[in-house]
């Protein structure tokens, strides 16, 4: 019996004292307790996450506060039922139950509040999660508590008697439970004899343990090796000190002072602290994780982490068998290395909605967690089996560290074998002060002619600019290892690094700025391409019909022959009906900066349903006698500062597969207009004026930039993301096909008041080319984008001399807009007048022969 369980009666008691049995009712508020802190704590991780990815779709401003109110809500609504469990109740299970959960709701306060820092400045993240998880284990070592139980020392073996004295251990555990029996005795006596006998024995059980917890550890990891990629080196030694410092919380808050109430020696006392104390200690768990890691890692961690607690509780039977406490170290090995997983082979950016359409990142998180969840069931019910059954211990110390020696090996098999070992952190942009002067470029004779000679002078000069400044920076960085990569375009350098990288860089006289460049991290099995289910036209599209395109063909017998489109974006599918006999071909129509590719090709479908609407044949593009370049700057529909300047540039001056941009541009077969059905938000790394610079340097160079509003409407000032919001740039709109401006199209002013968009096209319903052969009808003003790219393909086409004369190409345009249905009344009515009304193909191609 426990120590603090009143004597059978006539032991010193009276009989009805001695009978009264002690009172339900604090198990059962416990029970309430846990059953609301578990709910409350992954609700609340859930919605805080699904904010954060409302802001993300919706182009809304990241709000700091979001994640410091949230964990502080979670603490104060957990940590009042917690507080009455540790205060109110007699029984010590019940209090050391509401103090533990007490001071992890508590943890998390400290450690939600982390995630205020944006995630795109994760190293810093982990380096404060590491802190203050460590600071946190100092002071959860140093609270009041119950006494720490010391090592038990077997007591010697008693006579049988009718009714024997209790024999109790430190901590107020009795390993008697009642009568001894002779062979009772011999058992112990043989347990005795084990102390001090060194591997396998007695005194080697508590090491055996730990090294079993070592093995769970080993285990949870495996999924996320299996389906998770590292990020770069700093990052990845922040994320093991980060979980180191989280399984010391763990331990600090899970140690023997936590166990002793509810360990036990005999079968009934087993089962309890498997059941009852992994219980509680999963809840503790629970609170910790939903600290651990920036917005989307924990979600994971919530599934998968819990359930250990009841194999910590079956290590800690074995333990006490074998003579002495356990101790933290198996929490803190098996929390530690369980929430490594998630800390280092996931990217928190890429948990994200934007990629959650394929089976991308957000896929192989669920199935990692899914997969984790299993093997810790497996792992609480083994355990449990292994070391609670009655009668049951642990492993011999080599045997189980021959378990976890041979599950650290399958780790390094796992990821060499089925992973994707390596390193793939974020790089940097480091923008430099000085920009290419492109003042004063004649204009030169009207058509191609002088717009090629244009091109050619900037192309010129850009690259100048970036030699004659650059070369100091360059050398530096390749003398450190840290593989820079030049660009001209906008004068800039990309390379490894992480913050102290940044902050040496940023302190250099000719830098201007550091941006992050995003990267992705490889996946375990490329995503699907993206196919269309839909049959092909019969005719011209509705939307072509809208802006009068099928009377431009008709009618004026123009289709865009002689222009080059160029589309950057998700890729192209060169092979599609509709698009193959439009690819320019040669050596230089085609860059693939993401994987390399060789021709076109395009898994996520965007950019082949883009480049179908602007020059697409069998009716469903506007200008489908035009020809097209392409170039990769989204893959699985992220990109970075970095690559949306890659295919920009290739824009400028065309290259050869594996061609210098510095030396082997072309800028004679620069195309003509390029459409861009992309933006680049804070959380790929693009600040508002990362791809001002590159901008300039196209219209200089007589390339008109078609891109899209972005689809973060009906807000105002909606038209955020460059390269939106420039006034070189004509941005485009998307509306309906009532003509009325789209819900979701980003409405302006921009920044300086500027008009914005400049021009709205069919947007919602448009049907267009997909990988494969197929069709599909999707919406958005990246489906508007295009068409307003055929119709300039249109105009140069028929007349050739307004080719590179962008003032009044837009001019023309703007002028025979129609106008459109009304956008919300508080950014003010869409009309011609206005500049942003619904583009005219047929009255803009009129206007350009005059």
């Amino acid at each position: 019996m426990l120590a603090d369980t009143p004597p059978p009666p006539g032991y010193g008691f009276p009989p009805s004292a001695a009978a009264r049995p002690p009172s339900p009712w604090p198990v059962v508020a416990a029970a309430l307790a846990g059953g609301w802190t578990v709910t409350l704590a992954v609700l609340l991780q859930a919605v805080g996450w699904s904010v954060e990815q409302l802001q993300v779709a919706a182009g809304w401003d990241r709000q700091a506060w979001l994640w410091p109110a949230l964990s502080l809500a979670t603490a104060l609504l957990v940590g009042l039922p917690a507080l009455l469990l540790a205060l109110l109740p007699r029984s010590p299970r019940v209090r050391v139950t509401g103090r533990a959960w007490l001071a992890a709701a508590l943890a998390l306060v400290a450690l939600g509040s982390l995630r205020a820092l944006p995630q795109v400045h994760h190293e810093a993240y982990l380096a404060a999660l590491a802190g203050t998880a460590t600071l946190l284990a100092l002071l959860a070592t140093r609270l009041p508590g119950p006494a720490r139980p010391a090592a038990a020392t077997p007591a010697p073996a008693q006579p049988t008697t009718a009714m024997p004295a209790p024999t109790t251990v430190p901590g107020g555990i009795d390993p008697t439970h009642g009568p001894a029996t002779p062979a009772d005795q011999g058992r112990r006596s043989s347990q005795q004899a084990d102390h001090g006998r060194g591997p396998g024995g007695g005194a080697g059980r508590p090491q055996a343990v730990t090294l079993l917890a070592i093995a769970a550890g080993l285990a949870l990891l495996l999924p996320w090796v299996r389906f998770g990629a590292l990020g770069g080196l700093l990052e990845t030694v922040l994320a093991a000190l980060a979980a180191t410092a989280v399984g010391l919380l763990a331990g600090a808050l899970l140690d023997d002072r936590f166990w002793a109430p509810f360990t036990g020696d005999g079968p009934p006392r087993s089962a309890r602290t498997v059941l009852v104390g992994g219980l509680v200690a999963g809840v503790v768990l629970l609170l910790v994780v939903a600290g651990t890691g920036h917005s989307g890692v924990q979600l994971p961690a919530l599934l998968f982490v819990p359930p250990v607690g009841f194999a910590l509780g079956a290590c800690q039977v074995a333990a006490r068998r074998a003579g002495r406490p356990a101790g933290a170290a198996p929490v803190r090995w098996l929390v530690g290395l369980a929430v490594f997983g998630p800390l280092a082979l996931t990217d928190p950016e890429e948990i994200s909605v934007l990629l959650a359409t394929t089976r991308d990142v957000p896929y192989w998180v669920a199935v990692a967690s899914g997969v984790g969840f299993a093997v810790a069931v497996l792992l609480a019910i083994g355990y449990g089996v292994l070391l609670a059954r009655p009668r049951g211990r642990a492993p011999r110390r080599l045997v189980a560290a021959s378990g976890a020696a041979v599950l650290l090996l399958t780790v390094g098999v796992v990821d060499v074998a089925a992973g994707q070992p390596g390193l793939y952190g974020e790089r940097l942009l480091v923008v430099l002060r000085e920009q290419a002067d492109l003042s004063g470029i004649p204009a030169g004779t009207p058509g191609r002619a002088g717009r090629e000679a244009r091109t050619a002078e900037v192309y010129r000069r850009l690259v100048a600019t970036a030699e004659r400044t650059q070369g100091g920076l360059r050398r530096d960085l390749t003398r450190l290892g840290l593989d820079p990569t030049p660009y001209y375009l906008v004068n800039a350098i990309e390379t490894d690094g992480g913050p102290a990288v940044r902050a040496w860089l940023s302190g250099r006289p000719e830098v201007a700025r550091v941006l992050v460049s995003q990267r992705l991290r490889p996946l375990p099995a490329p995503a699907p391409v993206s196919r269309g289910d839909q049959p092909a036209p019969t005719g011209p599209e509705w939307n072509l019909r809208m802006i009068g395109a099928d009377r431009v063909w008709s009618e004026l017998s123009v289709t865009g022959s002689g222009v080059v489109v160029g589309s950057s974006d998700s890729g192209v599918d060169g092979t599609h009906p509709a698009l193959a006999a439009g690819f320019r071909g040669g050596d230089d129509s085609w860059y693939d900066p993401w994987n390399h590719t060789r021709s076109p090709a395009d898994s996520g479908g965007h950019g082949t349903h883009t480049a179908g609407s602007a020059v697409g044949r069998d009716g469903i593009g506007v200008a489908p006698g035009a020809q097209w370049v392409g170039c990769v700057n989204l893959d699985r529909n992220l990109g970075s500062p970095a690559h949306y300047l890659d295919c920009l540039q290739f824009m400028l001056a065309p290259f050869p597969a594996g061609g210098d941009p510095f030396t082997d541009g072309r800028p004679a077969r620069a195309p003509d207009v390029l459409t861009n059905s992309w933006g680049c938000p804070p959380v790929e790394g693009c600040d508002p004026g990362a791809l001002r610079p590159a901008t300039a340097a196209l219209e200089a160079a007589g390339i008109l930039v078609v891109a899209a509003a972005g689809n973060t409407g009906p807000d105002c000032r909606s038209i955020v993301d460059p390269p939106a919001p420039y006034a070189d740039v004509l941005t485009v709109g998307a509306v309906n096909r009532d003509r009325v401006v789209a819900e979701f199209s980003s409405r302006g002013p921009v920044a300086g008041g500027v008009v914005k968009p400049d021009l709205v096209a069919p947007g919602e319903g448009i049907r267009s080319a997909m990988p494969g052969g197929g069709y599909a009808t999707l919406d958005g003003t990246s489906m508007a984008t295009p068409q307003v790219a055929g119709v300039v393909a249109l105009m140069w086409s028929a007349n050739p001399a307004l080719v590179g004369d962008l003032a009044r190409t837009r001019s023309i345009l703007r002028d025979t807009a129609q106008p459109a249905g009304p956008a919300d009344l508080s950014c003010g009515p869409v009309t011609a007048s206005s500049g942003a009304g619904l583009v005219d193909a047929y009255a803009a191609v009129r206007a350009a022969r005059r």
